[in-house]
């Protein structure tokens, strides 16, 4: 029997916690930082939560499921 591979690339953008919520890389933070106010950056800063209808998705991905 092969072995069942994780997705590389889920891998490298999710993360799992403690608790076993998955978290994610805020969007739009990369280039074109000038125009964006430091208020909409600092909310880029923080780990987002994968939402509850993806989230069946992302555990496939990862082989938490």
């Amino acid at each position: 029997m092969p072995k069942v591979k994780t997705n590389s690339s889920a891998k490298k953008r999710f993360k799992v916690t403690g608790t076993g919520k998955i978290t994610h890389q805020k969007s739009f933070k990369r280039h074109i930082l000038t125009k964006k106010s430091t208020k909409r950056k600092r909310g880029m800063r923080v780990d987002g939560l994968v939402a509850k209808p993806n989230m069946d998705f992302v555990k496939r991905l990862l082989r938490l499921k």
